[in-house]
């Protein structure tokens, strides 16, 4: 590794670093340096639906002080984005900030950012990894994959040109990245942590059971994973052959798709997307696939069958999940008493041999599940924390286990009725919270308590990368382990606590099977 400073560069200051694959030029930021948009591997239109390819090198020094294009993606659901990024097929590309590297290999955090597997991209800015950078003496990388259609839609049903999983490809390709080239940036390649949220949490949770996944990362932290949102062959060849009628593309015709334009694509993902969620509520249209090759099993019976890596991990979900689709009136997840019928039925009809007294003692739990605030119960545990619960008490059967539920909410959310709902975490981890005239969150205050509670939670973070122990050594509350037989489980709030089975009853009316879609 060589790394040179740029003196006549003020403001601001540079740094170059030559990678495997080229030179690339960093900025300061902060007290550390950021490099954009490097590309970690290739997947324009000629690796369309296909795996990518490692990145063509280069011989001039690359700037790097701009985000990447980002993925093609839905528009029928909207993430916070820079209206002037670009959108482009060829979007691999990852983002680092480090310290100047000294010598001495630095701890690795790569993020895999969320958004139901069809939106998103690391250059939100939320996703900005300075802080967590400076504050734990580390290198955060974050990267962009293919989503939607590109990414997630499984075609391998319509021929031989098509590969399951292509968005799971590009992140095995990015850590694969990351093992050939972060040293250049002073980070250790033997010493990389995994973290993420929703689709992006759901990713490492699938990559966990993943073989070829296997010794990329060594450590992995899941935030609100919908880990059993993985789907069978027979689904997804259902889902593709629908998707063929709504773009117009006969079933032995879908080489068309390779030469089709993109809006094209994208324009009937989104009519999928929509059918998809609205026909069987708690579905979704695009997801990862049981491909018997990059993922050989339903995630989360790998996890109880013993086929997980055994790496640390922390895993954990949000109190109020569900709130957040309820207020965006997303259907993304089921938030009345309908909706959740509809789903109860449709995972019923893919699993005949499931008694109905089963599905009445869950119900049975959940009181007042005929209203909405008992609908999102319902849904927040279906598709986030007994999924989570499942894998904690099957890999803390093997391997070190940590389980958080994040309960704090500012005064304004609590008001709007919001809470500790899906991605509310996200600024308390990164450090990112708005400024105080643009960030709704803080409008009734708020804001110290919440930069309080991010501190710990970024320094339980940073520890874990560092040591694979997520002790806060600021005297914050000592997180145990999570055991069956006590499931210690951390409550995240205006001060932590640390609870024995939090969620005892409705754990217990659900059970150890997984339920789920096939």
């Amino acid at each position: 590794m060589q790394s040179e400073l740029d003196v006549t560069a003020n403001p601001p200051e540079t740094l170059r670093v030559d990678t495997p694959d080229g030179a690339v030029r960093g900025y300061a930021a902060g007290n550390v340096f950021v490099w954009k948009g490097i590309p970690y591997a290739t997947a324009g239109p000629e690796r369309r639906f296909r795996a990518p390819v490692p990145p063509t090198p280069w011989d001039d020094e690359r700037d790097c002080r701009e985000y990447g294009p980002i993925a093609p993606q839905a528009k029928a659901m909207q993430v916070p984005m820079d209206p002037g990024m670009v959108v482009d097929e060829d979007c691999l590309s990852a983002n680092v900030w480090g310290p100047r590297p000294n010598g001495e290999p630095r701890p690795v955090m790569v993020w895999i950012h969320g958004g139901a597997y069809c939106v998103g991209s690391s250059s939100q800015t939320v996703y900005d990894g300075r802080r967590l950078a400076e504050l734990g003496d580390l290198v955060v990388v974050t990267v962009n994959y293919r989503l939607g259609v590109l990414g997630f839609l499984d075609l391998s049903s319509c021929g031989d040109g098509f590969e399951a999983n292509v968005g799971l490809r590009d992140l095995i390709a990015a850590l694969e990245w990351v093992r050939r080239s972060i040293a250049a940036f002073g980070g250790d390649p033997g010493n990389v942590t995994v973290f993420g949220e929703s689709s992006g949490a759901g990713s490492i949770t699938t990559l966990m059971t993943s073989p070829r996944a296997e010794g990329l990362f060594h450590r992995a932290i899941a935030q609100s994973a919908p880990a059993t949102s993985v789907y069978g062959a027979e689904r997804a060849a259902a889902v593709a052959a629908r998707y063929l009628e709504l773009v117009g593309v006969g079933a032995g015709e879908a080489d068309r798709l390779l030469e089709l334009p993109i809006e094209k694509l994208t324009t009937a993902g989104d009519e999928l997307l929509d059918e998809v969620i609205t026909t069987v509520p708690g579905t979704l249209a695009m997801a990862p696939v049981v491909d018997g090759d990059l993922v050989p099993r339903y995630p989360v019976a790998a996890f109880q069958k013993g086929y997980a890596h055994r790496i640390p991990l922390i895993i954990g979900t949000n109190r109020d999940e569900a709130s957040i689709f309820r207020l965006t009136r997303s259907p993304i997840l089921p938030v009345t008493a309908d909706t959740v019928n509809q789903m109860f039925t449709a995972i019923a009809s893919d699993h005949p041999n499931l008694p109905a007294s089963r599905v009445a003692e869950i119900i049975s739990a959940y009181p007042d599940w005929s209203k909405s605030t008992g609908a999102m119960a319902v849904s927040r545990d279906a598709a986030f924390r007994m999924p989570c619960l499942w894998i904690a008490d099957a890999h803390s059967r093997h391997s070190p286990t940590w389980v958080y539920r994040f309960d704090h909410a500012t005064p304004m959310l609590k008001a709007a009725r919001v809470g500790a709902s899906h991605a509310t975490e996200l600024p308390y981890v990164f450090g990112n919270f708005g400024t105080l005239n643009v960030d709704p969150t803080f409008w009734l205050g708020g804001r110290k308590t919440a930069l309080e509670v991010s501190g710990r939670v970024q320094r339980r973070w940073l520890a874990f990368a560092r040591y694979g122990v997520p002790a806060a050594l600021d005297a914050s509350k000592h997180w145990a382990p999570y055991l069956e037989d006590t499931r210690s489980t951390l409550l995240i709030d205006k001060a932590d606590t640390l609870a024995a089975d939090p969620d005892r009853d409705l754990r217990a009316a659900w059970g150890d099977k997984v339920m789920g879609f096939s």
